[in-house]
């Protein structure tokens, strides 16, 4: 038997529905969401009491069986769904807000049912990723999605210097506590001038969308910002001439004590620099005295 996205099934095997949904507004969920919610033999929801909300503001009645699957618990039962799945369940997987799997719960399901041989489907809907790019005004021809920003801040650097010279538009999510200083972390390795925008609680009652210089928003963020946050942050436009040897060096020894090889991190960190890899790994060498 195979199953409608191509791949080979048991027979009698049931199916995993993936379905996004609304970021704040339950108006936007699909006829098909709606359907979903009503028919899965199984909602495996982020947060069974915002899925419960949700159907309630839809006016659906679930008559299938909920439980949680949220990050903690996410390995754990996933065994479960797939043996429920392969014995004839539909199990419809819903988080939040959005996508599932997008940063959120649904990778490793996903993944499980994949290697069973068991049909998998998604249901399209809401993505703060594509929305926030939208709203963004900037390009969008090709983009990048980086999940969320490091939380250290010497890890957040690091990961920031490796976008210095991406030509692609980058979206990250971050808390809003951590928003400040991101953007003037940002600022400061990727230059004042780099245009990005800031989209908050999107589609929500008070939904804001602030665009201008990274300089510009970390300035505005310092006053505090509340609310789920999508950056987006324009693409490098050429290769980075300005940072200097020593920055680069020490990037790279602080990847190398993070556990990457020597000549991985090397190659990291000079990754949209001047310099090569070999220059940044024979630096390393003489800073060390070897």
């Amino acid at each position: 038997m195979t199953s409608s996205d191509g791949q080979s099934s048991a027979a009698g095997a049931g199916r995993l529905v993936l379905a996004g949904t609304p970021m704040g507004q339950p108006g936007d969920a699909s006829p098909r969401l709606r359907e979903a919610l009503g028919s899965a033999d199984i909602v495996a929801a982020e947060d069974t009491r915002r899925t419960r909300a949700l159907a309630a503001a839809l006016d659906v009645e679930i008559n299938g069986r909920v439980i949680s699957y949220y990050d903690q618990v996410e390995a754990s039962r996933a065994p479960a769904l797939v043996e429920a799945i392969a014995g004839g369940a539909t199990v419809l997987l819903v988080t939040d807000a959005g996508m599932p799997s997008v940063s959120d719960p649904g990778y490793r399901l996903v993944v499980a049912c994949a290697d069973a041989g068991l049909p998998i489907t998604c249901l399209p809907g809401p993505s703060a990723v594509t929305t926030a790019l939208a709203l963004s005004a900037m390009p969008s021809e090709r983009f990048c999605f980086d999940g969320f920003a490091p939380r250290k801040q010497g890890a957040r650097r690091d990961w920031l210097a490796e976008l210095r010279t991406q030509p692609r538009t980058v979206v990250f999510f971050e808390s809003p506590h951590r928003l400040a200083q991101t953007l003037a972390d940002a600022a400061d390795v990727l230059g004042p001038d780099r245009r990005a925008a800031v989209c908050r609680e999107l589609t929500k009652t008070y939904e804001e969308v602030r665009r201008g210089r990274l300089d510009e928003l970390a300035e505005w963020a310092a006053d505090g910002v509340k609310g789920e946050i999508t950056v987006v942050i324009a693409g490098a436009s050429e290769t980075d001439e300005t940072v200097g040897l020593d920055e680069v060096v020490e990037r790279a020894r602080r990847l190398a004590d993070s556990g990457l090889r020597l000549k991985d991190a090397s190659a990291r960190a000079a990754a949209g620099t001047a310099y090569s890899r070999r220059d940044v790994y024979q630096a390393v060498l003489e800073s060390r005295g070897e």
